[in-house]
């Protein structure tokens, strides 16, 4: 390589986008992803040992995917071949098995495939790779934004250990926007303020998304003037430059709780309009959608309750449609069901009743189960006072009989309203006590 060669290469990582400046050449440079990449764990110990087997990484964009796969090309001894599965076809996979069969015959050198997108070869392409992975000409490295026990072949995946990688935390990310701001060629150059809440704020609305972090960092940096020598990044700058609104919601400050508290009593006071206002709040300040799922689960079950049970129903699907999809389509599904659970009936009974048994039951403690109800297995229970009355046995499938301990048959822990269904089970309820009353009187 001459100087005008390296000079070459010079100019062209300056041009190059910050994320693309900043992503990493060894694993200790890498950020993110402890939980599979940590110390001593397997997939760091394949790498590191430069004994990898075909894996299959999978997670949203972002994460570091492509850059952990840049890092294997690196350290390993291997050939390493990149295609994408987007432009590739038979023919080049056909090209990447002839080339990987010369490594092995003629150097002894092992052949690594990275395939990025995986998910978009299609069955034909796949079949096509698995007997050359199956008998190790090349080892695999897929990488998908996809579920791939749904987008890959099975047979693929049963020869591939499989990594997912996760949105990076707030911290990680802040991690990243302060080694950029120190060791980027560009921006260590600058004197650039950035407060502490304004990194938080990136952090929030990047969604765990590296990329996306580094380019908010980097086009609030290329808009902003310089003042006596120094880069001053406003709330306002990062607002446009995330083209989201700035919002107050510091996690460890009083108006994040606030904005809960709000967003938590208007559904339960049956506002929709104030209930979506509050949510929205949330997730433009980049509150994860996981966490208002759970909320409205909670919600369904507390304030909802037996006056609807398919709120929970339908909260609890609401929080697995958000768990597989993802922003920025789940504020669709938390939009419908914030407002079901909004307009829904509502009762309160289930969380008041539990509430008045664990009181009761830590103050008293443990009562004695009454003598029919006992288990009967390997046990002698003839000649006890009152048998068990199978139920099903008596009109209505109801018999009243003892069920309470001897010392709990004043306590009423639960005690009924009438909205909703919860108002038809009581009535069907009663009417059934009514009925053994009446049998019981003939």
């Amino acid at each position: 390589m001459n100087l005008f060669d390296i000079l070459r290469e010079d100019n062209l990582k300056n041009k190059q986008p910050l994320a693309e400046r900043m992503k990493p050449n060894t694993l200790d440079e890498f950020v993110g992803q402890d939980e599979i990449l940590g110390p001593g764990k397997l997939l760091r110990r394949l790498v590191e040992a430069d004994r990898l087997t075909s894996i299959i990484l999978h997670g949203p964009t972002g994460v570091g995917k492509t850059s952990l796969a840049r890092i294997i090309s690196n350290l390993t001894s291997s050939d390493f071949i990149t295609i994408n599965a987007v432009t590739a076809g038979i023919k080049d996979i056909k090209q990447v098995v002839e080339r990987s069969k010369q490594n092995l015959e003629h150097r002894a050198q092992r052949t690594i495939l990275f395939v990025d997108e995986i998910h978009r070869f299609n069955k034909a392409q796949q079949d096509a790779l698995l007997p050359h992975v199956e008998n190790g000409i090349v080892i695999l490295i897929g990488a998908t934004t996809e579920n791939p026990y749904f987008e890959v072949n099975r047979a693929l995946l049963s020869r591939s250990l499989v990594f997912e990688l996760t949105p990076l935390s707030e911290a990680d990310i802040i991690r990243l926007i302060d080694l950029a701001i120190a060791t980027d060629p560009i921006l260590s150059e600058l004197e650039i303020e950035l407060s502490e809440h304004g990194k938080a704020y990136i952090a929030k609305n990047s969604l765990g998304d590296a990329r996306r972090a580094l380019n908010i960092l980097e086009l609030a940096t290329l808009t902003t003037e310089a003042t006596d020598g120094r880069i001053v990044i406003t709330e306002d700058t990062l607002s446009q430059s995330t083209q989201k609104p700035y919002f107050n919601y510091d996690k460890q400050g009083d108006y994040h709780y606030d904005v809960i508290s709000a967003f938590i009593k208007s559904v339960r006071g049956s506002d929709p309009q104030a209930a979506l206002y509050y949510m929205t709040q949330m997730l433009l300040s980049g509150e994860d959608p996981k966490f208002i799922a759970r909320r409205l689960i909670i919600l369904a079950a507390e304030d909802i309750g037996l006056a609807d049970p398919q709120a929970l129903v339908l909260a609890n699907a609401g929080f697995d449609v958000v768990h597989k999809i993802g922003l920025p389509e789940a504020r669709i599904v938390l939009a419908e069901v914030c407002i079901y659970l909004a307009l829904a009936e509502k009762s309160n009974t289930a969380y008041e009743a539990i509430g008045a048994a664990y009181k009761s039951v830590k103050a008293k403690g443990q009562g004695e189960v009454p003598a029919h109800l006992r288990d009967s297995t390997n046990k002698d229970l003839r000649g006890i006072k009152q048998p068990y009355r199978y139920p099903h046995a008596y009109q209505g499938g109801y018999i009243e009989q003892q069920y309470l301990p001897d010392t709990y048959q004043a306590e009423v822990f639960y005690s009924p309203k009438r909205n909703g269904v919860e108002g038809d089970l009581v009535r069907q309820w009663m009417k059934r006590r009514r009925q053994d009353e009446a049998d019981t009187n003939k």
